[in-house]
């Protein structure tokens, strides 16, 4: 199945939280923080969203940087996705 985000939305998959610290130490499932770097899956068209035009600056296969609580986790063929507004992408990691 395929998702196609809508107006200004994208689709991100999460990539894995880091399993050991710099030092060495492996790190607990409950120690683990939620992943903040993801991968774009898919982009929706932009256009106008709430009377403004907006621009899409993200491309899939892109990695991004986003807010920490920031859009609508969803599970689709066994994969864990999330839909998030491009305004709460904070930066493209290259």
């Amino acid at each position: 199945m395929t998702v196609k985000p809508l107006a200004d939305r994208v689709v991100i998959k999460m990539v894995e939280a880091e399993e050991t610290t710099k030092s060495g130490i492996i790190l607990a499932g409950s120690a683990k923080e939620k992943p903040q770097i993801a991968e774009v899956i898919a982009v929706g068209p932009g256009g106008m969203v709430d009377g403004k035009e907006v621009t899409m600056y993200v491309k899939a296969g892109d990695r991004v940087i986003t807010s920490k609580y920031a859009g609508t986790e969803v599970k689709i063929d066994g994969e864990e996705l999330m839909i998030v507004r491009q305004s709460d992408i904070l930066a493209v990691v290259e």
